[in-house]
Formats: C-alpha cells, sequence, structure tokens
C-alpha cells in the first residue's frame, strides 16, 4: 500500500467534496466586476470609463457596447508598448513582471503577451484546479507518488529591463511550489537548458532515473521526445522506462490528429486529460473521465464572450470585424463553433485568442477547441475549418491504416488557371498520393456542403503529396523556434507556401 500516494489521494478527494459547482454565469459576472474594479483607474480603464460601466445596470451588456474587440496587434500598438517604455498602470495596475514570448502558428516574430502576478495566482489555481480534477479519474493511489514530466519551453528566462521574457509553460514551471519540485521532472537543471535538441537528449541520458507517471506537454513535440528516449534505450516503447506511466495531460492544440501516432509509442493505454493553458491564460480543463471536452474555468479571472464563427465575420488575416455580434455565456449553442474572446487579469480586454471552440455541453460548460480563426480556409468560398480537416485526415488514416500526425494545406491557382488546394501529410507509412486525395476529397464533400459547392464551381481539385513529419518540425525550427509552445500552422496563403515548397526542395523532401 502505497501510503503517502493514499493520503494524497484521500486530501484530494475531501477537497473535491468540498468544493461546490458555482452557477457559471453568476461567476462570470463577478469575474468581469472584479476586473473593472482593478483596472479602472489604469489609463485604459480611464479611457473606456470602467467606472460607469460598473454603475450601469447591465454590466455584461455595457461592456460589450463599450470596449472594442482586440487582437494582439491592436492592443500592442494602442496599449502593451507603452510597458516597454517604461510606463505603468497601462492596462493592468502596477508592471508585468513577465511577459510570454508567443510565435503563435504565424509570422517570425514572438509576441509579448503581458504575464502580471495576478496572472501566476490565476495560472496557479487553476493548475490546483486539475489536480483535484484527478479524483474523478479511476488512478491507483500510487499514482500520487509518481513524477510528472513537464515538457515546456526553457525555464531560463531573459532579462529584459524591470521584466522577465519567456514561453508561458516556462514562466509557469519557474514559478511552481516548492511542495511539487520533487515531482517535477525534468528538473531545475534540464528545464533550463534553451536549445531543444540538447534539452530533450538530457532527458533521454536521464529518463532511467525517474519514475514518470503523466506527462504534460504539446503532442507533436511530447512526441519527439518519446521517440528520441525510445531510440536512445533501444527499447519497443515508452513503458519499457516509466512502466508506471498513467496519464497523458494534453494541451495547446487538438489531440485527435496525434492519436495515433502517440499510442504507437506506448506499451499499454494511458488516460489522456486535456488542458487549454495559453499564454493568455489556463482557460479550461477536462475534469472528468467520460468526455474528452474540457470545462471552462469560470471563476479564475478570466472572463469569456463568444463571436459566432461566420465566414462574414472573419477578416483575412483572422481578426474579426468590428459589426461582429458577441454572445453571453448563457446563450451559446451547443455543436456550434465561437471566435473565444477573454479579458483577464492580464489586461488583455475583449481579446482575440485565435482559437476558435464548441460546447459540447452547455449545462456543464464544457468545450473542446475546433481551430484557429487563421486556419479558415475560404479562396474560393470553399469554408473549411481546421476541425473539418482534422476529421477528414483522421479518416485517411483509418481507410489507409497510416498516421498523420502533421498536415498542411493551401489553396493556389495551378498552371491550368484554375485553383486547387494542395495538401501535405506528413506520414512515414507507404500510401498512394492520388488515392489519398481522392478520398481526402471525398470525405471533406461529405463533411462540409461548402466545400461541395465550391468543388462544383471554383475549386477544381485536391492534390496531395506525403512528406516526412519531421519537416514540418524542421520548418518551425528555421522559421521560429524547435520545441516547446510552437504548434505548425495548418493553412498557408500562396506566398508562404512558395516559401514552404522552396524549403522541402532544399531539404530534398520531394520527390
Amino acid at each position: 500500500m502505497a501510503i503517502f500516494g493514499s493520503l494524497i489521494k484521500s486530501l484530494i478527494d475531501i477537497k473535491d467534496t468540498l468544493t461546490s459547482e458555482g452557477e457559471a454565469e453568476k461567476e462570470q459576472l463577478e469575474v468581469l466586476k472584479d476586473l473593472l474594479n482593478k483596472a479602472k483607474d489604469t489609463a485604459f480603464g480611464k479611457a473606456y470609463q470602467f467606472d460607469k460601466i460598473l454603475e450601469s445596470e447591465d454590466i455584461r451588456k455595457t461592456f460589450a457596447e463599450t470596449v472594442p474587440y482586440f487582437d494582439y496587434n491592436k492592443i500592442h500598438e494602442e496599449w502593451w508598448h507603452r510597458y516597454h517604455k517604461g510606463e505603468e498602470d497601462v492596462t493592468w495596475p502596477g508592471k508585468p513582471p513577465y511577459f510570454a514570448l508567443s510565435s503563435g502558428t504565424t509570422g517570425k516574430s514572438s509576441k509579448r503577451i503581458p504575464v502580471t502576478d495576478d496572472m501566476v495566482e490565476s495560472i496557479r489555481k487553476a493548475g490546483i484546479k486539475q489536480v483535484s480534477a484527478l479524483s474523478n479519474f479511476d488512478l491507483p493511489a500510487d499514482f500520487f507518488e509518481k513524477e510528472i514530466m513537464m515538457l515546456g519551453s526553457s525555464t531560463d528566462l531573459h532579462k529584459e529591463g524591470d521584466h522577465e521574457e519567456g514561453e508561458i509553460s516556462g514562466i509557469s514551471a519557474s514559478n511552481i511550489p516548492f511542495w511539487f519540485r520533487s515531482y517535477y521532472k525534468p528538473g531545475e537543471e534540464i528545464a533550463k537548458i534553451d536549445e531543444w535538441d540538447e534539452r530533450v537528449q538530457k532527458i533521454a541520458e536521464t529518463a532511467k532515473d525517474w519514475d514518470i507517471g503523466a506527462l504534460s506537454g504539446i503532442p507533436s513535440w511530447m512526441e519527439l521526445m518519446l521517440k528520441k528516449v525510445i531510440e536512445y534505450h533501444n527499447v519497443d516503447n515508452i513503458h519499457d522506462i516509466w512502466p508506471n506511466l498513467q496519464v497523458y495531460a494534453s494541451g495547446g492544440v487538438a489531440y485527435e490528429p496525434y492519436e495515433k501516432s502517440f499510442n504507437a509509442l506506448l506499451g499499454k493505454p494511458v488516460q489522456v486529460i486535456d488542458t487549454y493553458l495559453a499564454s493568455e491564460g489556463f482557460l479550461a480543463l477536462q475534469n472528468r473521465p467520460d468526455t474528452s471536452s474540457m470545462k471552462l474555468i469560470t471563476d479564475n479571472g478570466i472572463y469569456f464572450e463568444f463571436v459566432p464563427f461566420k465566414p462574414e465575420y472573419i477578416k483575412e488575416d483572422g481578426s474579426i470585424t468590428d459589426d461582429a455580434p458577441v454572445i453571453q455565456l448563457e446563450d451559446v449553442e451547443e455543436e456550434k463553433d465561437y471566435v473565444l474572446l477573454i479579458s483577464t487579469v492580464s489586461g488583455a480586454w475583449r481579446y482575440l485568442i485565435g482559437d476558435t471552440i464548441k460546447f459540447t455541453d452547455k449545462e456543464k460548460h464544457e468545450i473542446r477547441i475546433t481551430g484557429r480563426t487563421k486556419f479558415f480556409l475560404n479562396v474560393v468560398g470553399s469554408q473549411l475549418s481546421v476541425n473539418k480537416m482534422n476529421d477528414a485526415v483522421k479518416e485517411l488514416e483509418n481507410i489507409f491504416d497510416i498516421k498523420i500526425p502533421e498536415f498542411v494545406v493551401a489553396a493556389k491557382r495551378a498552371e491550368d488557371g484554375e485553383y486547387y488546394h494542395y495538401w501535405y501529410l506528413g506520414t512515414v507509412d507507404k500510401a498512394d498520393n492520388e488515392k489519398l486525395a481522392d478520398a481526402l476529397d471525398k470525405a471533406l464533400m461529405e463533411a462540409n456542403k461548402n466545400y461541395k459547392v465550391a468543388r462544383s464551381k471554383a475549386l477544381h481539385g485536391v492534390k496531395v503529396t506525403t512528406i516526412d513529419p519531421n519537416m514540418f518540425h524542421e520548418w518551425n525550427a528555421v522559421n521560429k523556434k524547435k520545441g516547446g509552445q510552437v504548434k505548425m500552422e495548418k493553412v498557408m496563403n500562396e506566398e508562404k507556401l512558395a516559401r514552404w515548397d522552396e524549403f522541402l526542395k532544399e531539404k530534398g523532401a520531394l520527390n
């Protein structure tokens, strides 16, 4: 009997029974009031008259009517850049001690997103909620004595003037509580290694010294790390190294595209738990085993709004139109895609995080990430969202019995003057490109009526090229950074597609 593990499990169970399910809509109103009160004397709060919003009869409605939408570029150019000039009390009281660097899925330059002490505390509380939720899963007592591999970015933050900078996973890991440090792997020394390949090599070399019970990180980079450990020790699967591995906390992107290739690295099934930690905050977590959806965290410093994900509201750069309608939490509908807006204790206001979500259970406030606003392919009216792409690729995996952990697609006019969708599928398995293209085309026509209409008019066909999945990681290394929070883009425009093709030719990846 694992006595210490049983004690921890019992404490979690007790805490869970004492934690009441609050009414999410009331919690959200209280969060908004608290945000407005704390920020009313900032430059932003004065500009948008937060004190008057707080006096209105319908605070949420007045807030939505008074404060415009902001994406990163807009809020940085109008407000956040002032922090870097030494100003304080800009969009949140004081100065943020950290800035989270996020290259996201576009561009080479990093975004610099403020992370306040209040946000660090919010993320810490959300992490405790995630640990508490483990009491809902059928895990043995000794699981709570095992170590946790948190594969994020480097914790060696860079000092820039009066603040530190790094990716959000590195900032979070550098602030883990003292009592958790003995469980945390790869440990402080390895976690500080900035270069991804060197860090993973050290993890592989030290792997047998750890008793890992849980993994946490973005699927694509987690796969690479596990493959390296397996290769270094010349074993069949990761359970030959970590026999007590039972949980994988996925995050950052949809897990489904990676499921088949990830499972191939295991010796036995593990419990996959989804989390939603973005550079802007910890937004949702999976709190029960009989779903793959995540519950919005509605009482922890983040206020949510939702914009219907429709072509008429989405600009080419992925931002939303000024006249896009906003939906409150109680008015959302299940199985409809929404663009997510957040206001936070880091001074983000009605902020377009760039993700699209859908509610799978309105009563439980459970969501799934369905894609990115910039992953919306509508060049010739196909109105193709990334969740439809993911579903179609998963169907290909089943039809052809292959693994496709990565893909990218672009619309381009070919030499015959017609538009085609060019798909690049990352797989090491053998499959005929023409058969893949035909099956992919059929799957998308069945799943998306707008795509079917486009195929009968302006969209002439589908072309598929299969390449080594490592090419996607190498592309990231050249254009952004390898590892950490970096996510591969799923949709390219023609200009980037030309650079992508040239990159693949240079690597000898094209036949």
